[in-house]
């Protein structure tokens, strides 16, 4: 049995970051990032997904190296790996351009013998349907989600924007919420954060969360709202995968038992090493994500 299946498309990413013109071509996608958090602190995890002919064999033995079980990955050769250009800007805003998509994940892609803790689902270009994730309550006692690839939506020259979603019912089936205060608004049509985490808890969610950047994170449970603030890394170089690494930390104190408010303080303290070098080789050692964990613990607030 594993810890925590990710679901998603992982990605080659190329990100153009700060102050600079030339693109760097990385590993990146959910199962990149979630993985590679949860197996920091101690988590086993498998990857359900599927790339293209095109994804280096440098990746997968890298992954391997890594810990991370891809039993679950398929290799399209005639398809290319999703892949984005990202480009981020002073003011904070990151531009998204799809280049390229690799093959939906079906239901039957899930493999039948599957036992697993938690299962994230975790879309980046509508890879996955909500079909996909009602299944996932019939695999794992606990599902996450975060909804980001459900929202997106792409011109013809690949910009990526969000659209609101016309039934939310499929949240009934999940136990953990996670998204950015953007799409969590874009998702509920709610412009007040706190009224869009109301709306997800409405549909029976345990746990909500919206992270917010260098603002850190507002959570919801028990019908207690906390504000967690951001850990403060040494440098913000590449903030790609900082809320799959939040998560990931998340889900490997959460199924160990743990408060959801304590989860999100190691989901920040996680998230704060990653933006700290491009590309996702900035985890921490465990000792180093539980003593930033302390640090934000000790300031989060209750604000409702």
């Amino acid at each position: 049995m594993f810890d925590i299946v990710v679901v998603g498309h992982f990605a080659i990413d190329l990100i153009i970051p700060l102050n600079e013109t030339k693109p760097r071509r990385r590993l990146g996608g959910p199962p990149t990032y979630v993985s590679l958090s949860a197996i920091k602190l101690g988590s086993s995890v498998s990857v359900i997904s599927k790339v293209g002919g095109d994804f280096p064999e440098k990746y997968i033995l890298w992954l391997r190296r890594k810990s991370v079980d891809l039993s679950g990955l398929k290799i399209n050769e005639t398809s290319e790996t999703t892949s984005f250009l990202i480009k981020y800007y002073p003011s904070g805003w990151r531009e998204m351009i799809l280049k390229s998509r690799a093959p939906p994940i079906f239901i039957e892609d899930l493999p039948p013998s599957l036992e697993t803790k938690a299962i994230h689902i975790s879309p980046i270009a509508n890879e996955v349907s909500t079909d996909l994730i009602k299944e996932a309550c019939s695999i794992a006692p606990i599902v996450a989600l975060d909804p980001q690839g459900l929202l997106r939506c792409f011109d013809s020259d690949g910009r990526m924007r969000l659209h609101k979603i016309d039934s939310l019912d499929f949240l009934r089936n999940v136990k953990v919420f996670k998204s950015s205060e953007r799409e969590i608004k874009v998702l509920t049509g709610k412009d007040n954060v706190l009224e869009a985490l109301g709306k997800v808890r409405y549909y029976g969610v345990d746990v909500a969360i919206a992270t917010m950047g260098e603002r850190g994170a507002i959570i919801s449970y028990n019908n207690r709202i906390f504000s967690v603030p951001a850990a403060k890394p040494k440098a913000v170089l590449d903030p790609t995968g900082a809320g799959d690494a939040f998560i990931g930390a998340f889900l490997t104190e959460y199924i160990r038992g743990e408060s959801p408010l304590w989860c999100a303080c190691m989901g920040a303290a996680a998230s704060s090493f990653l933006i700290e070098k491009i590309g996702p080789r900035g985890f921490g050692g465990r000792r180093e994500i539980y003593g930033r964990a302390t640090e934000v613990y000790e300031k989060a607030l209750i604000i409702g």
